[in-house]
């Protein structure tokens, strides 16, 4: 289910562009194109680039529908179970603090997020 995916140009892992990263497979752009887009978009709206309400109207422009996921704590429902729950499509998940993708079953990300506890996602 796991995949290394970093298309930082630098290689960087704790750069904290997890929302490029994941956006840049969503919408099918290089790291440069998504980052420069949503620096743009963030200008507009006067906010910072990964702010929630910034990558979620770049995500809506293309199509996306967010998705809010139910409160099962204890038992937390965690990127891999949602991973398992969705072996076909394209999804773009949000923690409280980290953003991935997830394509047929698969997630991609510069490290093993597959133990966070996804809030929503857009499809």
């Amino acid at each position: 289910m796991y995949n290394f995916y970093n298309p930082n140009p630098r290689g960087v892992k704790s750069a904290g562009d997890c929302v490029i990263r994941a956006l840049t497979i969503a919408v099918g752009k290089s790291w440069e194109e998504v980052y420069l887009e949503l620096s743009m978009l963030g200008f507009r709206l006067g906010d910072m680039m990964s702010a929630n309400h910034v990558w979620d109207e770049y995500l809506r422009g293309y199509g996306f529908k967010r998705h809010m996921l139910p409160d099962t704590c204890p038992v937390c429902y965690t990127v891999s179970d949602f991973c398992n729950d969705h072996g076909l499509g394209l999804y773009v998940l949000a923690t409280g603090s980290h953003v991935v993708t997830v394509v047929d079953g698969d997630y991609f990300d510069a490290w093993d997020s597959g133990g966070e506890i996804p809030l929503y996602y857009y499809c």
